[in-house]
């Protein structure tokens, strides 16, 4: 009985969260939840390949692109942990970047020179 009563409860819990409740920022937040998880495939597709670990620049575009989206819906969700986590994170990708181009543009210019 007790195992019944729990699944019930699960269920209804479930649906109320994704069906019941589901808009325009549900799927926002789905939408970047699964932009910021595809670059733990492009990762693993790329460590793959290489036969060691690699972070390839898409890894950053995707927890880019993920990390703004889900910072959005945070901040319509007035969710304090979300809003804390992305915006300290986006600043972390957005400086790999930076170091990623940095040093293309040093091994051009050791290559031209």
């Amino acid at each position: 009985m007790l195992v019944i009563s729990l699944s019930r409860e699960i269920g209804g819990y479930l649906y109320e969260v994704f069906i019941a409740n589901f808009d325009f920022w549900l799927a926002l937040g789905l939408v970047g939840q699964l932009l910021f998880a595809m670059r733990f495939v492009v990762q693993w597709l790329a460590s793959e390949r290489e036969q060691r670990s690699v972070i390839p620049v898409a890894f950053w575009f995707f927890s880019i692109g993920g990390g703004l989206i889900t910072l959005i819906y945070g901040l319509y969700k007035r969710e304090p942990v979300i809003i804390l986590g992305q915006a300290f994170s986006i600043f972390i990708y957005l400086r790999n970047l930076v170091f990623i181009a940095r040093e293309r543009r040093a091994a051009r210019s050791a290559a031209e020179g």
